[in-house]
């Protein structure tokens, strides 16, 4: 019986940790924002080879970036692509783009493409008129071959624009 409260007291405890640590203040309004969002054209994995190089596999990437207020559109005036040593590979927002309340925009990096590295990573400029719940920016990464399947996402972050 004195095991049985104890894991149950433990368990209640875990379950109490994890609701804390998925409890998040809602981002304060902003006015824009650049987010920085890793991406992985690919990822390495399993043992190296007779030369020294680990497994590869590569892997698509959809950009999501979701408008949370309910009331007002936002606009992405960019999404620059970086490979993984820092150097541009392409703009894929060449003319700004609004999405509505609620509305999500999406971008694609194929799964083909391993220009950016396991590495690379988007800078993502957003703005609105006025205070607006920032946006959700996410990327989903996948490979999916027959039985065997990978998928992940990654969060962006905003960070401080260059002066």
């Amino acid at each position: 019986m004195r095991h049985r409260v104890i894991r149950l007291l433990s368990c209640l405890a875990l379950i109490a940790v994890a609701a804390a640590a998925g409890a998040q203040e809602p981002p304060a309004p902003s006015k824009g924002q650049l987010v920085y969002l890793p991406v992985y054209s690919h990822i390495y994995h399993g043992s190296l080879d007779r030369k020294g190089k680990p497994g590869k596999v590569m892997l698509s990437a959809l950009v999501s970036i979701r408008n949370t207020d309910p009331r007002r559109a936002i606009r992405v005036a960019s999404a620059r692509y970086f490979d993984t040593e820092g150097r541009l590979l392409r703009e894929f927002v060449p003319v700004a783009r609004s999405i509505p309340a609620f509305g999500t925009f999406e971008l694609f990096v194929e799964q083909h493409d391993d220009s950016g590295g396991s590495g690379a990573n988007f800078a993502i400029a957003w703005d609105a008129e006025t205070p607006v719940n920032p946006p959700l920016i996410e990327a989903v990464h996948a490979t999916i071959e027959g039985a065997r399947s990978l998928t992940f996402t990654t969060t962006g972050r905003p960070i401080r624009a260059p002066e």
